[in-house]
């Protein structure tokens, strides 16, 4: 819980590996579903990339070819390193380490 932004997440882990955060914010319906603030349903994709420099020059790849960079690079509070960017249809697709 990060009581400063009204923040939660839970981690479901499966026995491959693969893992899946639910996460719940206080604003969420108040926003229209705006595909720049979080949404109702599916907020984002994480891909696990392996690296902190896979991140970066993903990220940077992905935005020399287009794509929106929704996030730059950066440690978050809670200890990862990621990127957010919009695929072609704005679903946000979260690179990490």
């Amino acid at each position: 819980m990060n009581p400063k932004k009204q923040f939660e997440s839970y981690f479901l882990t499966f026995d491959s590996g693969a893992r899946l955060e639910v996460m719940q914010k206080v604003e969420i319906p108040n926003n229209q579903h705006d595909r720049y603030m979080q949404a109702i349903g599916l907020a984002h994709f994480a891909l696990s990339v392996g690296s902190k420099e896979k991140v970066d020059s993903l990220t940077h790849q992905l935005q020399a070819d287009g794509y929106e960079i929704v996030s730059a690079p950066r440690w978050t509070g809670d200890g990862y390193y990621e990127s957010v960017v919009f695929d072609p249809e704005k679903n946000q697709i979260e690179l990490t380490i």
